[in-house]
Parts: C-alpha cells; sequence; structure tokens
C-alpha cells in the first residue's frame, strides 16, 4: 500500500508573522496566524485544510457520544419557510437576529438559527405509537444569526456550526432522563476535548421551557459572566441569578419624605456628596439613593413602551440582565428626543411619582423592600426627595432582576457569597416541556389508547466555537497547543538538515510513524530551520520531531509541544518512543 504523507511543500497553507488588525482575542490572532481559518465577512469565515481537520475531530467526539447516550443523526435543511416560525411566535420574537429572505415567488423564508419548529413537526410526521418513544435526533449543522456585534473570529460568527438534539419522551421522568443522558454526554465530550469549564443555572430566553444550564468554558475573554459560591457550588450565569430579597421593614415612627433643594446634583456621586453634607450624621452613601433608569422596551411586535428600573444608587443596571427578564422584547435607552416628548422626566432627577403618575410602569430590584428608606429624584431640576419609604410613599409595580451582580453578594442558595469570573457559552441544555409539541399538536397514542402530548428536550454544543476555545485555552505566546484528541496531525515531522541522508531518513521515518498509526505532517520546505522551528510552534502539533545535526549521530530530537519538553533519542527507537507516550 502507497503510504501518502501530507507535506507542508504542497499543503494549502500560508502562516502569517503579524496579528490581523481586527483580532482581538488569542485564538482569533492564532487561527488566522497559523493559516487555520480566513475572514470572509463580518463574523463569516473560511475553514482551510488544518483548520477543517480540527473542526471535524471536534465533531467526531461529539458525534460519538451522542451516538453513546442512543441519538441518531439526521440533517435538516438551514433554508426554512416562514410558517413554522410564525406559529410559535419567533419569526418575530427572534427581531434584527434573524437572517429573512424572500424566494422568487414572494415566499418568506429564513436561514435556521436553531431547528425545535422542524425537530417536532418531523416526529409528528413520523410518529404515532407509544411504543416509538423515547427517541433523540440530532444534527450538526451550520446556523446563522444575524449577530449585532460579530466579533472574536470563530467566538462570536453570524455563520457557525453547531450539534443540537432534541429529545421526546412520554413523561416528565424520561424527559429528566434524557435532560441528564445529554448532561453526562456533554461532560464526557468536554473532558475528552481538554476544555475547562463550569456548569451554571441560566434562563431560557427565546427557547422557552423550564430548566436550563449552560456550559461555560473558563476563560478571561468570555462575554458570559457567570457567578458562584465557593461555600455551596451554587453556580449560575448572572442573567439567571436571583437576588435574596431582604425582609421587610417596619414604617411606623419613620421621618416624613421631603423635597429638597439639592442645586446641580444630577449624579448619584454630586447627589451623595450634598446629603453627606446636608445631612453629617446620617451617614448617607450611594446605597441610600434611588436610582431610576428610563427605557424603552419594542415588543416583537414592533410596539414600544418606556419602562422604568429602580435600583439602588450604589449598583448599575445590567443591560444583560434587563434583556433576559425582559424577552423577547428588544431594550434600547431612552434618547434626547424621548426626554422632549415625555416632558415629566427630568433628566438627573427623576422620581417614582413623576413616573407613576404618567403611566409608567415601575419595577425596582428586590432589595427596595417596604420600608426602605431612599433619596431620590423629585421631578424637577435641582430637587430630590429624601426619605422616600417604599410602601408608605410609593408602590412599584413590581420587582425585576437588572442590577448588577458583585463579588461578595450574598449567594441565592443561602451558603456564603459569589464570587464572579468570565466565560465562554460552548453548551446549553433546556427541558423545554410542551412549548413546542403544544404548539404543533405533537402526541402519541399511549398505552391506554388515551392521546399522550409528548415532552421536548432540545441541546446544543457549538461545533465551530469549541476550535476558539480549544485554542484559548491551549497556546502559549509562541502559537497553538492542540489536544491529542483534535490536532490535524499527531506528528509534526522538521527536517531541519540539508543533507540527502537526512532528508531520505526523515521520509522513511514519516512511513514508519505512519504504519504505527500516526498521522504525519512533513516540514519538506527549502526554508531555513529558524522558519521551520516557528511555524512547528505555531501550528501546534502534539509531537514535533527535529531530523537535524543530530542524524549524522543517529539521533533525532523529540519535542512535546504541550509542555515543551526536548528530549534527543535514537532515530531507530524515536518511532517507540511515541508509541510509548501516546
Amino acid at each position: 500500500m502507497t503510504v501518502v504523507i501530507t507535506r507542508m511543500s504542497t499543503l494549502f497553507l500560508r502562516t502569517l508573522r503579524d496579528d490581523p488588525a481586527d483580532a482581538e482575542v488569542p485564538s482569533h490572532k492564532l487561527l488566522v496566524r497559523a493559516g487555520y481559518v480566513r475572514r470572509v465577512a463580518p463574523g463569516v469565515y473560511s475553514w482551510l485544510p488544518l483548520g477543517l481537520k480540527v473542526l471535524r475531530r471536534v465533531e467526531d467526539v461529539v458525534r460519538e457520544e451522542m451516538n453513546n447516550i442512543g441519538g441518531q443523526e439526521i440533517s435538516l435543511p438551514a433554508l426554512l419557510p416562514r410558517e413554522p416560525y410564525d406559529v410559535t411566535g419567533r419569526w418575530t420574537e427572534y427581531g434584527d437576529a434573524l437572517f429573512r429572505l424572500k424566494d422568487r415567488k414572494g415566499a418568506d423564508m429564513l436561514l435556521g438559527p436553531t431547528h425545535e419548529e422542524l425537530f417536532a413537526q418531523l416526529v409528528k410526521g413520523e410518529y404515532s405509537s407509544y411504543k416509538d418513544l423515547p427517541v433523540t435526533l440530532y444534527q450538526i449543522q451550520t446556523k446563522y444569526r444575524d449577530e449585532e456585534r460579530p466579533r472574536a473570529g470563530i467566538l462570536r460568527g453570524r455563520e457557525f456550526i453547531m450539534k443540537d438534539s432534541y429529545s421526546f419522551d412520554l413523561d416528565i421522568d424520561g424527559s429528566k432522563a434524557s435532560y441528564d443522558a445529554h448532561r453526562e454526554a456533554y461532560q464526557e465530550i468536554f473532558r475528552r476535548l481538554q476544555v475547562k469549564y463550569v456548569i451554571v443555572a441560566a434562563t431560557s430566553g427565546a427557547m422557552g421551557g423550564s430548566a436550563s444550564e449552560e456550559f461555560l468554558a473558563e476563560s478571561e475573554v468570555g462575554e458570559d459572566t457567570y457567578v458562584r459560591s465557593p461555600e455551596s457550588g451554587y453556580a449560575a450565569n448572572v442573567e439567571a441569578v436571583i437576588t435574596p430579597a431582604p425582609p421587610a421593614l417596619p414604617i411606623e415612627g419613620l421621618p416624613a419624605a421631603a423635597v429638597h433643594d439639592t442645586g446641580d446634583t444630577p449624579t448619584i456621586d454630586t447627589l451623595v456628596a450634598w446629603a453627606q453634607e446636608t445631612f453629617p450624621d446620617r451617614g448617607f452613601t450611594a446605597a441610600d439613593t434611588l436610582k431610576n433608569v428610563v427605557v424603552k422596551l419594542r415588543s416583537p411586535g414592533g410596539e414600544e413602551e418606556l419602562l422604568a428600573i429602580g435600583v439602588p444608587g450604589d449598583r448599575e443596571v445590567d443591560f444583560k440582565r434587563l434583556e433576559a427578564a425582559v424577552e423577547p422584547a428588544a431594550v434600547e435607552l431612552i434618547t434626547d428626543a424621548d426626554f422632549a416628548k415625555n416632558s415629566f422626566l427630568v433628566r438627573g432627577y427623576i422620581g417614582p411619582k413623576g413616573l407613576q403618575d404618567n403611566g409608567v410602569r415601575y419595577l425596582v430590584d428586590p432589595r427596595i423592600v417596604d420600608g426602605t428608606a431612599w433619596i431620590t429624584g423629585a421631578d424637577a431640576p435641582g430637587k430630590h426627595v429624601v426619605d422616600l419609604v417604599a410602601g408608605r410613599d410609593f408602590e412599584p409595580d413590581g420587582t425585576i432582576e437588572a442590577a448588577e451582580v458583585r463579588d461578595g453578594d450574598p449567594s441565592p442558595d443561602g451558603a456564603g457569597t459569589l464570587v464572579t469570573a468570565r466565560g465562554i457559552e460552548i453548551g446549553h441544555i433546556f427541558q423545554l416541556g410542551t412549548k413546542y409539541t403544544d404548539a404543533f399538536d405533537v402526541g402519541v397514542l399511549g398505552e391506554n389508547g388515551k392521546p399522550v402530548r409528548l415532552i421536548q428536550g432540545s441541546y446544543g454544543v457549538g461545533v465551530s466555537r469549541m476550535v476558539a476555545v480549544i485554542a484559548e485555552q491551549h497556546h502559549d505566546d509562541k502559537g497553538l497547543r492542540w489536544p491529542k484528541e483534535v490536532a490535524p496531525f499527531d506528528v509534526h515531522l522538521v527536517i531541519a538538515n540539508k543533507d540527502e541522508g537526512a532528508w531520505s531518513g526523515a521520509r522513511s521515518l514519516a512511513a514508519d510513524l505512519d504504519a504505527a498509526g500516526f498521522s504525519v505532517l512533513i516540514d519538506d520546505r527549502k526554508a531555513s530551520p529558524g522558519v521551520k522551528f516557528k511555524d512547528a510552534e505555531l501550528l501546534g502539533m502534539p509531537v514535533v520531531v527535529v531530523v537535524g545535526r543530530g542524524w549524522a549521530n543517529g539521533t533525532v530530537e523529540i519535542r512535546d509541544r504541550f509542555t515543551g519538553e526536548a528530549t534527543e533519542v535514537a532515530s531507530d527507537t524515536a518511532v517507540a518512543t511515541i508509541v510509548a507516550n501516546r
């Protein structure tokens, strides 16, 4: 059998010495510099031979673990009709994130962002008896989302590859078993890919349903902030954190609310300075002020509503938490035009009274309980009200989780305090319940002959994103360091000797490695040893074998790209050494 070894002299590859101008994070810089991917448009990338090899190996791991839990692979189209998404409301709920288009006959179509609707319809069309259940179907397929700010290379793209799977069960117990099976499969996937991650409680968002957990890869460049309690093991995405509300306080005997001239005090800092000077014995801080932020909500149908959020003045409104709390509506800050249109909104001096007198819905942080007293705007320039008591002087329309979560906040489970960290979402699992099976009337005849509504689960893994995540977690200042499970090649053989005997020996060594079951990339270019070594470090294969000056003495050098260790061994024992360390 003819041995075919991949040669760098013919490989479709160009490495770059400089970082791409638009690259913000290490994985983006390295994957482009190493010739794994190339940018086509914002959030859209081509996969070149080495990048595609890594991508396919990640796919293989995901596929194996999905098959291990009984998943059956199918492939649905990415170009989809509008009608199923109208049934569930997601044609409008997705808003601007959805790629919409029309065919030549004017029919509305979309590029699929996710496929809950299509899988529900498929199962309805194929199954009719309880004997067919349970079933888990999955696909590894390209998805499309029109990200407002695509960034960080393939970490946040508009076209990306995802494994999405869907379970269908007859009852809650079966649904939980499917959920748990996916949870365990994901843990095995990430173990094999050598990804450091945490599992956190999450919100369901536009997916709907009940239980929801995210798998976040630990990374300082992640866009997701999560919190955990070291004391209890509690962990959650910040959007899912429920603020423990303190007990209500007695109202009797509290001072009456009074409006004061506070001068030019439109910010919390200037207001606190005034309060400390005016009431030096009361020890006022920013935590005693009530900050009122007004936003516009735009529903998926296009209707707009003003919403006011009240938070303690020592905290900011976290717009990711706010957006999660009001989904599927979109959120934006009000503009100068909105202030001009609503004269009761006095910038820097907004108070609960003016909001509620003018019909603006007013939601507050859970910490603002009855009996708490506040300094807040009095709806007139240069005026604030002191000792405004919740439950006596104003009644909010409800609470909302919108304030920032900080290190040291009490853990929602009552055990310890929270610390914050950043991560990259690599997986998300949902117990959807019957949201989609109700929408499409997906049911079968049960064992007793009566109709049974199926319970659906949805489970996603970002396959293309995983390539970037692995690159983020496994690199050094010289380049990539791929784990063995996903590396494009097992061995990178560098010929750093001009002697024809060394070249012939290197080719023979490559053939022996191939025969031993290793995939080999041989650098046979007419380039200097320095260039070859730099490229070997940049490309990041787990094992680098250097056929250099030592060949004349019967030795080669074996470098471990992960540890950086280099060992000189006899050339005739090189294959056995690599096999022993497999």
